[in-house]
C-alpha cells in the first residue's frame, strides 16, 4: 500500500493535521513517469520535487495559524438556508444577529487563497476524503459540503448519512466525503463486564481508513466526558489491567499514542449574547493541557507530521457557537454554526493542500 496524505485533528479546539508523503496534488509535477505514490515516497526520502507541505504548523515559511480575526464582508461562504447538509444543531437560522458571520482569518505573514470549492473538486478528482471523529468532525464535515455545494450548486450528489459511516459524493468529479464517528479513535468493545475503552488497539473503523486519500482525525472532547451514560463505556483496559477510570489525560496521551503508532504502521463559560471574536492573537486562558501531550506524541513518530494547528484562533471565536439557537433546545457552546468557524477550518485545510 502506497502513503496518504492523512489530515489529521484533535478536538474541540486543539486541531492538527498529517500532510506528508502526499499524492497527486501534493507532490512535484516533475518525473511524471513516477506514479503518484511511488512519487510522494520519493518525496518524503527527499528524491523527486518538493514535499508542499513541510514542518509542523507551517506552509510555504508562513504560520497560517498565527494571526488574527479580520471584519470581511465578503463572508459568509455560503447562506444555511441553502445547504441541504447541515442538521439542525448547526443551523443557527434564527439567531438574529449576523455579525459574527463577517470575519475571516488573517495570518499576520501571509494571505490565503479564497476557499474555491469547484478548484478543490477538480485538484482532488476522483479522490476520497474521510472525517474521523466525534461531532465536531460532523460539523466541519457539514461545513465542507456546504462550502463545495454552494461553489457547484448543480452539481449531482449521492448523500448517505449512518452511523458509524455517512457520505456524500459529488458525482460529476467523483470526490467523496466521508465521516467515520468513533469519538475515541481507540476501540470501545462489549465484554462480559460491559463497554470497555481500550487504550491499546485500533480496530473498529481503521479497515475502512486505509481506503482513503486523505483522513481528518479528531479527538479530545469525549476524554472529558464523566458517567458511564456520557462517557460512552464502563470500563477502561490499560494494558493488561481492567480498571474503572484513571487520570484522563494519562488515558488521552496512551490512546493518542496507538493512534500514532497506527499511523506509522500503515501510512466554560456560556456563550448566550457574544457578538464578536476576542481580540488579539492570544487566548487569555492559555493553552490547553493536552497540547504537550500531541507535541510530544508527534514528535515520537516516524511519519512526517503537519500541524493543523487551529486551537488559538478557534478559542477567539466566543461568538461563534450555535449558543441557543441550535436545533436541539439547549445551550451549544461546543460546536459552531454553519456557515461559521468550521468554513475558516476547511480554508486553511484548503491553503494548507494548495500553497
Amino acid at each position: 500500500m502506497g502513503f496518504k496524505p492523512i489530515p489529521l485533528f484533535l478536538l474541540p479546539l486543539l486541531i492538527f493535521t498529517i500532510l506528508s508523503r502526499a499524492d497527486q496534488a501534493l507532490g512535484s509535477d516533475q518525473n511524471r513517469n513516477v506514479s503518484h505514490r511511488n512519487r510522494a515516497a520519493l518525496d518524503a526520502a527527499g528524491g523527486v520535487g518538493k514535499v508542499a507541505l513541510k514542518g509542523r504548523k507551517q506552509t510555504s515559511g508562513c504560520n497560517l495559524f498565527q494571526g488574527r480575526w479580520i471584519f470581511d464582508a465578503s463572508y459568509p461562504f455560503y447562506d444555511s438556508s441553502m445547504c441541504p447538509f447541515i442538521d439542525s444543531e448547526f443551523n443557527c437560522f434564527g439567531r438574529p444577529d449576523k455579525q459574527f458571520l463577517k470575519y475571516s482569518w488573517q495570518p499576520d505573514s501571509c494571505s490565503i487563497p479564497r476557499f474555491d470549492g469547484q478548484a478543490f473538486l477538480n485538484k482532488w478528482r476522483g479522490k476520497r476524503v474521510m472525517f474521523v471523529g466525534d461531532s465536531l468532525s460532523l460539523n466541519m464535515w457539514e461545513s465542507l459540503a456546504c462550502m463545495i455545494h454552494s461553489s457547484v450548486p448543480d452539481s449531482k450528489t449521492t448523500f448517505i448519512k449512518r452511523t458509524p459511516l455517512s457520505s456524500l459524493t459529488f458525482q460529476e468529479y467523483g470526490v467523496a466525503l466521508y465521516l467515520y464517528r468513533t469519538p475515541y479513535l481507540v476501540d470501545i468493545s462489549k465484554e462480559d463486564v460491559g463497554r470497555v475503552l481500550n487504550l491499546g488497539t485500533i480496530e473498529g473503523g481503521a479497515y475502512v481508513w486505509k481506503d482513503m486519500d486523505i483522513l481528518v482525525f479528531n479527538s479530545w472532547h469525549w476524554w472529558l466526558h464523566k458517567g458511564v451514560q456520557s462517557q460512552g463505556w464502563d470500563f477502561i483496559r490499560n494494558g493488561s489491567s481492567l480498571i474503572r477510570d484513571m487520570d484522563r489525560l494519562d488515558a488521552f496521551n496512551k490512546g493518542l499514542t496507538t493512534w500514532a503508532q497506527w499511523v506509522d504502521q500503515n501510512p466554560r463559560k456560556t456563550c448566550n449574547g457574544q457578538m464578536q471574536p476576542l481580540t488579539g492573537s492570544t487566548y487569555p486562558g492559555g493553552s490547553l493541557p493536552a497540547a504537550s501531550i500531541v507535541s510530544r506524541v508527534l514528535s515520537s513518530m516516524k511519519t512526517p507530521v503537519y500541524l493543523l494547528d487551529i486551537t488559538t484562533l478557534s478559542q477567539l471565536r466566543k461568538d461563534a457557537h450555535p449558543s441557543t439557537y441550535g436545533g436541539d433546545g439547549g445551550t451549544d457552546c461546543s460546536h459552531w454554526c454553519l456557515p461559521g468557524l468550521p468554513d475558516t477550518w476547511n480554508q486553511l485545510l484548503y491553503a494548507a493542500l494548495s500553497m
